[in-house]
């Protein structure tokens, strides 16, 4: 049969239901995908879908979350692709939607990312899994020690540094710890800072993130001689992650905030 829905942009959505053939194309909804039991009906996805590892791989890759390729897409035909509004592109979804259902989910919040995972069980007929994976993730979130109100800056690029701002998901989760993010009040979600806008922040804590650019121990000279007495932290930018990697990222996080170099309290 046929169920009409209003996606997260406000569009309206009819597609078969329950789908069969899905496309994702947010590594993030693919990954929740495969939690909610949906392997045999997923058919599509980008290069970066990369979780759960083991299974993910039996998918077709139709491209990346920027740019899709529609005749691998036509390919698989799908009866329902599943965008995401940071990760995706309006043109992605102008240009899919003239041939195929397309769903516009957006996360921005911890408590989104579990309205995304109950919206994911409804569109598929998967609300019983859907319901147990956001209790089990609540459940382990609420374990979670804080940061004690110190001034963290959670950077994830290089030439130009830049990192997390305002309305992202990184920056919830970095709330949620108890951290104060200075760069909330700069321009944009991912603004791009200067050594002078991060001497001039009053950092406590400094996160290098694994990715999208990949930061290892070898740049950590590089910012502390203009950070000499900020605490800087290499962390796993997957475990920031919404989807599954959240009940992984909750035993990372209450890991990591034990530190006594995080400045968190036990």
């Amino acid at each position: 049969m046929n169920k009409t829905v209003v996606d997260h942009v406000g569009r309206t959505v009819t597609y078969t239901y329950p789908p069969k053939r899905i496309v994702s194309l947010c590594p993030g909804i693919t990954d929740t995908l495969f939690a909610l039991n949906l392997e045999q009906e997923i058919v599509g996805r980008t290069k970066y879908c990369i979780y759960p590892k083991g299974k993910v791989e039996e998918v077709p890759v139709v491209g990346g979350t920027k740019n899709v390729k529609l005749a691998a897409i036509q390919d698989v035909a799908p009866d329902l692709i599943i965008v995401e509004k940071e990760e995706n592109t309006k043109e992605i979804v102008e240009e899919l939607e003239q041939y195929f259902p397309v769903y516009v989910a957006e996360v921005q919040t911890i408590e989104e990312a579990y309205a995304m995972i109950e919206e994911m069980g409804e569109l598929t007929d998967r609300e019983n899994a859907a319901i147990s994976l956001i209790q089990s993730t609540r459940n382990a979130f609420e374990k979670l020690p804080l940061g004690a109100g110190k001034r963290a800056a959670y950077v994830i690029w290089r030439k130009p540094y830049m990192v997390v701002g305002k309305d992202t998901y990184i920056q919830s989760l970095l709330d949620r710890l108890g951290f104060t993010n200075p760069f909330v009040q700069h321009e944009g979600r991912y603004p791009a800072v200067t050594i002078e806008d991060f001497q001039q922040a009053n950092l406590d804590v400094l996160l290098l993130a694994s990715e999208p650019f990949p930061y290892t121990e070898k740049h950590i000279p590089e910012f502390n001689a203009f950070l000499p007495d900020v605490q800087i932290e290499l962390v796993d930018g997957e475990m920031f992650w919404y989807g599954p990697r959240m009940l992984e990222a909750a035993h990372y996080l209450a890991e990591k905030m034990s530190k006594k170099n995080t400045g968190a309290s036990k």
